[in-house]
This record gives C-alpha cells, sequence and structure tokens, in this order.
C-alpha cells in the first residue's frame, strides 16, 4: 500500500458534469486542481454507467434560446459533431478529453473520498484535508488544498466537514412555498436504473430471473408508458427509494429496481402484448441513479417563489429553466402521474451565495446538493443546470484562491469581478453587461460591409393551416416598417393580429398586448398580406410577439430557412408525453405556446428590425436577452466575404483576439438519445475566417482559422499587433447564408 500527498491550490470531489465543469473553470483561471472521482469514468449520472440525459434549462425545447454556453456549452457542441447518435461511451470520451485537454488538472478515477479532516479556525469550520482510496491501486491519498469542492451529488465530503445540510422536505410555512407540503418531513426523490434494448433480426427467447417482479400484479401497468421500442430515458420512471434513505439504503433500492427492469421486460416480451420477439436486453444498469439526497444550507437557499418570480439576484451567476419537476414519494408503485411540473415564464437566475457553506468558510458545492429547498432542487437538480453551477463554483473558487478570501469574502467585494471573469469565457449568465476595462473593442467604433436590415423570411415550403392561433416571435429595435405575412384564403375573410411584448428581456411568451389590427384577406392564392402595425409603442430595443389567431379559411406559410432571432409557435400544441405519465399544466404561457417541432420552422412573414447591426458584437451582451445581440450580415455571395470592422482614433497594442459565433442557443442539444439535430455543426457558425490590420494599403492577416466548429475562439498572437483598425472577415459559414457573430473582443499585452 501506498500513502500518499496531493497538495493543489483546490481540490474538487466529484466527477460528476457539476465536478467536471469546477474543475476545468478553476484550470483555466490558472489555479492547479485535483478532480477526485470515485467511479472508473466521469460523467456521474450522464456517464456510459447510468444514461441519464443531460438536461438543462431548455426543458427539451420548452424555454428559447436557454441552452447552456460556457464549459457545458462545450461539451454539448463538441458531442453534437463527435457523437450525433448518441453513443454514451463516445460521450464519456468528451467530458474525458475535456479534462485532459487542461494541464492544471490532475485527475484521480477510482478514488473514493471517505474523509475529511476540519476544525474550528476563528469561530468558523475549515477543511484542512480529505483523503481517499484508489481501489485496484492500493494507493491511499490525502489530498491538501486552500479551496475544496463538494460536486459528489450526496454531498459526502462536506457532510465529513461539519457543513450544515438539510435532507428531505421543508414544511410550506418556511419558505412560503405552495409546492411544499404542510409538514416537513425526510422524503426524497428516489433512484432509477435504466436499460436499453436492441432488435438482433432474429427470434430471441427470454427467461425471467428468479427475483423478477410479476408487474401484472402492480399498478405499473396502468398508470405508466410501457412500449417495446423504448429504452434508456424513457424508463426514468422506473424510480423508488424516496421514502427510504437513499444513500444507507442504496443496495436495497437497486435491487428492487432491477426486479422491476427483468420484469418489465419479461411483461413486454412474454405477455402477448408486445411486437418483441426479435427484440433483446442489450444492457442493463447496475448503479441507480440517484436523484436526491443531502443539500447543503449557504448564505442564501433558493425557493420556489425565486423561481417562478424569475429574481435578479444581484449576485447570480448562472441559470436554470427545467421545471420544478417533483415526483410522487412511491415512485413507480404510485397511482398519480409519474411527475408534475410547474414552469415560470422562462429561465430564472441562481445566485452565488447558494454555492457555498455558510458555516465552512472553505466550502464550495455545486451539483445536486446546493442550497435549495426541496422544490427549487425540483429544477435546480438537472445535469446540465448543476454544470453551469460547477463552473461558476470552481471560478468562484480560483477567484478566492488569487485573493486570499473565503467565496462570502468573495461575494460582498468582489462579485463584480467574478461575473465578468465567467462572462469572459462564454458562461451562462442571463442579462450582464461586458464591462471589462481591459477589452480595447468597448472603446472602439465599429462598421461592416453590410448588415441585415429587414427580416424576410420568404422561402414557403408548405401550407400551414391556421386552425389554432399561432405566435411569431423577433426582434424590434427601432421602425419595423411594413409588417407582412405571406398567407393564402379560401374565401374572403378577415384576419386578427396583435402584437406583444414578453415582458421581461429573458422571456419569450407574450405578455402585454400593445396593438392589434384587422386586416381583409381575398380569396384566392399565396400574397403578402400587410398588417397595419407600426411597432412603435416599443421605446426600446425588445422582442415582439405577434400572434395571428385563428381562421380555419385561412393558410400560411412554413419556411425551413430559419432566421437569427426569429421564432414560431403554436398555441395549445398537444403534449408529446401522456399526462399520466407526466402533469405539465397546460395552462402555463410556455406551454401554452409550444415551439415544439416549430424550432428552426419560422413563418414566412417580413419586417424591418436594427437589432443585426455591427454595433450589437460590442453591446456588451453574449446571449439573447430583449433581441440576438449579434451582427448579422446580408447573405454571403459567391466570391465574396462579410466583414466586420473595429476601428480605434489611436493605434492599441493587440494581443489577444476573443470571437464568439453564433452557435443557435436555441437549438436543444442533447448527449444521448432524447432525439437527434439533424446536422453535426451548427450551420450560422462561421467555417472560415481570418483577422486582418492594415498594412500600407491594404491588409495584413494576423490570424485565421478553416474548419471552424466552435462558438468561443481565443487567438493569442505570438507578438502583439500595433493597428488602429482591425477586422473579421468571414468567407465561409457552416451552412448558414450570412456571417454572423455574437461578441469580439480585444486585450492589449
Amino acid at each position: 500500500m501506498k500513502h500518499e500527498i496531493v497538495q493543489s491550490d483546490i481540490t474538487v470531489v466529484g466527477g460528476g458534469l457539476a465536478g467536471v465543469c469546477a474543475a476545468i473553470a478553476a484550470a483555466r483561471q490558472g489555479r492547479t486542481v485535483a478532480l477526485v472521482q470515485n467511479r472508473p469514468v466521469l460523467g456521474g449520472n450522464s456517464s456510459s454507467e447510468v444514461r441519464v440525459w443531460v438536461c438543462g434549462a431548455t426543458a427539451h425545447g420548452t424555454n428559447r434560446y436557454a441552452r447552456e454556453t460556457g464549459i457545458m456549452g462545450e461539451l454539448f457542441v463538441e458531442n453534437q459533431y463527435r457523437n450525433p447518435e448518441g453513443n454514451p461511451y463516445f460521450w464519456d470520451l468528451v467530458v474525458l478529453e475535456a479534462v485532459k485537454a487542461e494541464p492544471n488538472i490532475r485527475l484521480f478515477l477510482n478514488t473514493d473520498v471517505h474523509e475529511a479532516e476540519a476544525g474550528e479556525e476563528e469561530g468558523q469550520r475549515v477543511i484542512r484535508s480529505v483523503t481517499g482510496w484508489m481501489m485496484g491501486s492500493e494507493r491511499r491519498i490525502r489530498f491538501e488544498s486552500r479551496m475544496f469542492l463538494d460536486c459528489t451529488g450526496d454531498g459526502l465530503v462536506g457532510f465529513l466537514a461539519g457543513a450544515e445540510f438539510r435532507l428531505g422536505r421543508e414544511a410550506r410555512s418556511e419558505y412560503g412555498e405552495e409546492w411544499a407540503p404542510e409538514v416537513a418531513d425526510d422524503i426524497t426523490l428516489g433512484s432509477t436504473l435504466l436499460f436499453y434494448t436492441k432488435d438482433t433480426g432474429k427470434p430471441v427467447r427470454y427467461v425471467p430471473p428468479s427475483f423478477a417482479k410479476d408487474i401484472a400484479t402492480t399498478s405499473i401497468p396502468l398508470k405508466r408508458v410501457i412500449r417495446s421500442g423504448d429504452n434508456g430515458c424513457h424508463y426514468w420512471w422506473i424510480e423508488w427509494g424516496g421514502e427510504l434513505d437513499t444513500v444507507h439504503e442504496n443496495e436495497r433500492i437497486r435491487d428492487e429496481l432491477w426486479s422491476v427492469i427483468y420484469g418489465i421486460w419479461d411483461y413486454i416480451k412474454n405477455s402477448g402484448k408486445f411486437d418483441a420477439e426479435t427484440m433483446t436486453l442489450e444492457w442493463v444498469g447496475s448503479l441507480p441513479g440517484k436523484r436526491e439526497y443531502r443539500r447543503f444550507v449557504g448564505d442564501y437557499v433558493l425557493n420556489q417563489n425565486d423561481i417562478l418570480a424569475q429574481r435578479p439576484f444581484d449576485d447570480r451567476i448562472a441559470f436554470g429553466g427545467w421545471s420544478i419537476d417533483l415526483h410522487p414519494p412511491q415512485g413507480m408503485y404510485a397511482t398519480e402521474s409519474g411527475s408534475k411540473h410547474l414552469h415560470a415564464d422562462g429561465i430564472y437566475h441562481i445566485p452565488f451565495g447558494s454555492l457555498y457553506s455558510r458555516n465552512v468558510e472553505n466550502l464550495l458545492f455545486a451539483g445536486r446538493n446546493v442550497s435549495a429547498s426541496h422544490v427549487a432542487f425540483g429544477s435546480t437538480r438537472v445535469m446540465a443546470t448543476c454544470a453551469v453551477m460547477g463552473e461558476a463554483a470552481g471560478a468562484g473558487a480560483a477567484l478566492c484562491v488569487g485573493k486570499g478570501v473565503t467565496p462570502r469574502e468573495l461575494r460582498e467585494r468582489h462579485m463584480r469581478e467574478l461575473q465578468q471573469t465567467m462572462l469572459k469565457s462564454d458562461a451562462s449568465i442571463i442579462g450582464l453587461r461586458n464591462e471589462d476595462e481591459a477589452d480595447l473593442a468597448r472603446r472602439a467604433s465599429v462598421s461592416a460591409s453590410s448588415a441585415m436590415t429587414r427580416i424576410r423570411v420568404d422561402r414557403a415550403e408548405t401550407a400551414y393551416p391556421l386552425a389554432a392561433d399561432v405566435g411569431i416571435l423577433f426582434p424590434v429595435d427601432g421602425p419595423i416598417g411594413k409588417l407582412e405575412l405571406l398567407a393564402e384564403a379560401d374565401e374572403d375573410t378577415v384576419l386578427r393580429a396583435e402584437l406583444w411584448d414578453t415582458g421581461r428581456p429573458e422571456n419569450y411568451v407574450p405578455k402585454t398586448k400593445r396593438e392589434e389590427c384587422e386586416v381583409k384577406v381575398a380569396a384566392g392564392e399565396r400574397a403578402w398580406v400587410t398588417l397595419p402595425l407600426s411597432g412603435g409603442a416599443f421605446e426600446s430595443p425588445a422582442n415582439a410577439f405577434l400572434i395571428v389567431r385563428a381562421n380555419g379559411r385561412v393558410r400560411l406559410f412554413d419556411s425551413l430557412e430559419p432566421v437569427t432571432g426569429v421564432l414560431a409557435f403554436e398555441r395549445g400544441a398537444k403534449p408529446v408525453v401522456s399526462s399520466d405519465l407526466e402533469d405539465h399544466q397546460p395552462d402555463q404561457p410556455v406551454i401554452e405556446w409550444s415551439m415544439r417541432g416549430r424550432a428552426r420552422r419560422p413563418f414566412c412573414f417580413a419586417a424591418d428590425s436594427g437589432a443585426y447591426g455591427p454595433d450589437k458584437a460590442i453591446d456588451g451582451f453574449a446571449r439573447p436577452y430583449g433581441g440576438p445581440h449579434m451582427w448579422v450580415s446580408e447573405p454571403l455571395a459567391e466570391g465574396r466575404a462579410e466583414w466586420l470592422e473595429l476601428a480605434w482614433e489611436s493605434p492599441v497594442h493587440a494581443a489577444e483576439i476573443h470571437l464568439t459565433f453564433n452557435d443557435d442557443v436555441n437549438e436543444d442539444l442533447i448527449n444521448l438519445h432524447h432525439h437527434e439535430t439533424p446536422f453535426p455543426i451548427i450551420p450560422e457558425l462561421a467555417r472560415r475566417y481570418r483577422l486582418e490590420v492594415p498594412d500600407g494599403a491594404g491588409w495584413r492577416t494576423i490570424a485565421e482559422a478553416s474548419g471552424n466548429r466552435k462558438r468561443k475562439r481565443v487567438h493569442r498572437l505570438d507578438q502583439a499587433v500595433a493597428a488602429d483598425r482591425l477586422r473579421l472577415v468571414v468567407e465561409e459559414t457552416n451552412g448558414g447564408p450570412r456571417a454572423e457573430l455574437v461578441e469580439i473582443r480585444v486585450y492589449g499585452d
């Protein structure tokens, strides 16, 4: 047996997506990091050992422009290119390679931390070290750091260190949460095991094991959805253990879940109710995917009311958007629906005060153990949200080490610096501007070869019967000019339309009606109909929500050519999943106005907008927020590139240029098999581009790229360049018709 001591600035325990993103974020800030994982692979519940798909703020397309950026965004986009089929083993590799790419990270797999040394210092508990056992290598390793991050999910490190935590459900009176029970209890969400099937092409016999449960004698066939072609996360509802201790009775929970999985397969194969003769089990999980256990107590406890009000915390460092998603304690045996969902009107904000312990001064945490009530945890627990919290915790820990402060002191005295550090890394914070004083681009004037000034969606593909109300969202920035809609009618009729705002800039549902009109539509084939709406009620840049009311005599037209900043909605679309399984409350706005099936399929319409000018690339916003906030050119022509130019009154010394391209954060990417996006690279991303500075009568290339498929690119020049102008020239995209740039930053030497 070997005894070792590993010293680093930061120790991250837990190699799920929260821990991975925390470690990478801290390492990129120049800190040495030990990342300790008790399993042979990274990824936690998303790994090939458990195989839960990575859900996040998009809520499978319910929320708009909500896909995570930063490190989680990098993983999504890379997996989309390398693993569009959703192979769980390839996803393991995407996550592993992201960690291995960081020289400041030392990775310790198969290392189970089970001891923590902590003591009192000046009235606060302080962790001095944690110790783990590396299975298979007979190595006992002591990890010593200034900051520790508990990303274990179950919260073991914080528990061993004496951090305050909660377990179970709070009483309704504690935070005034409508969905909390009247009396507090120790009930949690249960655990799940998944299975994969495949069609062998020949008959396969199935003899169930002796412990397989006869599910025909349970309530499962009556209240849950069983289909022979489903597998993996379609069976998320094979859940149990919420009324037990999900850690200390983990083995009992696993055995019960196994008995049900093999019983379900017996039911599918041998009941005669399914077409499954050639189907076989390909994989059955052996590691229960836990949903809930300890939740630490920070300086702030996020609650249901914060989520529904979308409270814009001053210390916000991330966002979520998954519904408040609570399951019955009885899990798969419950006679009620498998889950009930409560949605905000859009994404919500997460404060840094929920990411560190209020009584252990050098402990931060991220993942499903953050400081949130049980009800709020019903949303924050999904993995992409855990990941963006992990990035924030890692960046925060790095700044704490650099400044010699505690997380509480960082929040009180250096919050703006943490937020600006994260924005520079393209992290997922909504509604905050780039205020980096070192960014030379903020002092430049900006121009471009062209900019889209009129939205015109006119490539009509198919007719769309106006059987229900529909919505068209588009950015209003200045006069909208002539607002037109492509339509046709069977007979003379009147079309009713209304222009609404969305309330909060981060929302994409109608909030307040601003204008309305009626217009006559003559019988005949497709024609452009002018809507007498001015858009003048919008005093500042915003998103407008155009509602076209149902009219059975009218047809609109779909287009297969998307336009950045434009979305299409159907009102009252039927849910994808039975309400017996998922209760989504259809009267909530984001459910009432559905985008499912309409992503990248706008209705044909036209309007003017100043939302795409070159100034948007330096306006400080790197995500949609009351508009797309990006430069969009006119269509690229054969043999002609489009450019954006920064100009300064006197030469600056440029050593590092940051480019953020449009990877359409409205596109719902997924790591496994929930759905397959039809392209390996986001089409709007610039594929081939160059950076130039003036050189006599012409221009000199100082950096260039081809084959680009990433959103964020940083070009560090070998030698700083003195210039009073800098151009980005986009020569080719990955399929999009226009050059599109979210942000450009320039830093000196």
